[in-house]
């Protein structure tokens, strides 16, 4: 009988366990959904932009929820791309009179960052006074973006100042500050700024003299000054401090935008001057490098110098990529040489290189600029035949303006073929209707040339009133005086 009875009340302890197992599980459960709910309705409302800042305030506290770091970091980053940075700042604040010395410094410096990439001016200045108010610790890598911000919307002057009183946020300057604010000035040309930062705080930077040089290159390169930017690379060499790759493509990028404007003639032999005292220090250029010369090449349409440097990419061991080709073969689009811009279109895809469709988007969209349709469905074709996707704005761009031709029949074809791919069209079937659409009919070759001897002959007849000699005056005669006069009577 013992063992029955042991047996059983076995079977009931087991049985009890298990009971409040489930009891307990269940109320978690229950506790978790509760917590997700309370999360839910935060949510709502900070992301509703029905009624004011108060109004939030007040349907916060009509809630019974009970806010805490965590809580703050989730509503944070899910409301931060839905809402504006004042919302996001007032509910930080009420969370802050709730919770008060619960939250931490971290959750400061996370909703800092938040309001500092929303580039929110006022509501990062509300921040950073709660912050100095509350004796919060400001973390580095919080000011760097703060500093970065701030110089990107024009407040220059408010980055210098937070860094000068680094130590009242509980931020020390050392070298990673130094270069943060020295990098945020030179991103947007705020060279000589950044230069009195240096001298100012020159032994804080001592084993990070490459990355402020770096910066100060690119603060020149904004400002396309060759002089500053060639006297900073000749600074690194008397330091004993080898430019880099980064270094020298910068010059490269400040030397050719400048030519663009002042010397599009110089693009290519200054340029290659760059190259050449790169290989003196066995730095290679690359196909960023050839690139940027390729692309101020374009704009300025040296197509003789474009097809050369693409030459010589291939020579010198350096592959062009899709962009070099891209460069050269919109330069030859645009001037009118489609065939050799069709070839070189070719041998880029018999090299293996698979461009991706705003390469189709961008040539497709000048050739229907310049009135080559015909050569926009050549394209049109290759850019299918290596199935990258995405037709459906290419037929919403041939389509009109085959129709607008007097095309009809190949834009029904076109459209057609869109249809049998299942691609979505923006464009309307009304288009396909020559009744409904009104053709755009060239002019005659006549009337061109008749425009043509006009504007010859009203030139001619311009330069010939401008070159036309004055006629010369004769000379007044001088009218005796009344002295000599009497003296004759």
């Amino acid at each position: 009988m013992l063992p029955i009875v042991r047996s059983n009340g076995f079977a009931f302890l087991t049985y009890a366990t298990k009971f409040s197992r489930h009891l307990c599980s269940h109320h978690l459960v229950d506790q978790s959904d509760h917590a997700s709910m309370e999360l839910h309705e935060v949510i709502r409302i900070v992301s509703s932009p029905i009624g004011g800042l108060d109004d939030l305030e007040e349907s916060l506290n009509q809630v019974s929820v009970s806010p805490s770091s965590k809580l703050v970091h989730k509503v944070i980053d899910s409301c931060k791309d839905e809402t504006s940075p004042r919302r996001l700042l007032r509910f930080f604040s009420w969370s802050c009179k709730n919770l008060g010395s619960c939250l931490e410094d971290k959750t400061f410096n996370h909703v800092l960052r938040v309001l500092a990439e929303k580039k929110d001016h006022t509501a990062i200045q509300i921040l950073l006074s709660d912050l100095r108010k509350q004796n919060r610790a400001m973390d580095k890598q919080t000011f760097s973006l703060v500093a970065e911000t701030l110089v990107k919307i024009g407040r220059e002057e408010d980055a210098i100042g937070i860094f000068k009183i680094l130590d009242k946020f509980s931020c020390q300057q050392d070298s990673f500050t130094v270069t943060a604010i020295i990098s945020a000035l030179c991103s947007r040309g705020h060279v000589k700024r950044a230069l009195g930062v240096m001298h100012h705080h020159k032994a804080l930077i001592s084993g990070n003299e490459l990355s402020v040089y770096r910066s100060l290159l690119f603060g020149w390169s904004v400002q396309r000054n060759v002089k500053e930017a060639r006297r900073v690379i000749q600074d690194m060499k008397s330091s004993r401090i080898t430019p880099d790759l980064f270094c020298y493509n910068t010059m490269l990028t400040c030397l050719c935008e400048r030519n663009v404007n002042r010397n599009p003639s110089g693009l290519v032999p200054e340029a290659l001057n760059i190259m050449l005292e790169m290989r003196s220090y066995k730095i290679q250029p690359t196909c960023i490098s050839y690139n940027i010369l390729l692309s101020c090449l374009a704009r300025t349409r040296r197509v003789k110098e474009s097809c050369q440097i693409l030459e010589q990419m291939k020579k010198s061991g350096c592959d062009p990529d899709t962009a070099s080709y891209y460069f050269v073969v919109r330069v030859l689009y645009l001037t009118g040489r489609f065939g050799k811009g069709n070839q070189t279109v070719d041998e880029m895809i018999e090299r293996g290189l698979r461009p991706e469709r705003r390469f189709y988007y961008d040539l497709i969209g000048v050739l229907c600029g310049v009135k080559r349709v015909n050569f926009a469905l050549q394209l049109f074709a290759k850019m299918k035949r290596s199935s990258v996707g995405g037709y459906g704005p290419v037929y919403d761009l041939l389509i009109p303006k085959l129709c607008k031709g007097g095309d009809f029949e190949k834009g029904r074809e076109l459209w057609e073929e869109a249809m049998s791919l299942d691609v979505t069209l923006s464009c309307s079937v009304d288009l396909l209707d020559p009744s409904l659409t009104e053709v755009f009919k060239p002019m005659k070759k006549k009337k061109e040339e008749a425009a043509m001897v006009d504007r010859r002959a009203l030139n001619l007849k311009i330069h010939a009133k401008m070159n036309k000699p004055k006629p010369k005056l004769k000379p007044k005669r001088k009218s005796r005086s009344k002295t000599k006069k009497n003296q004759q009577g």
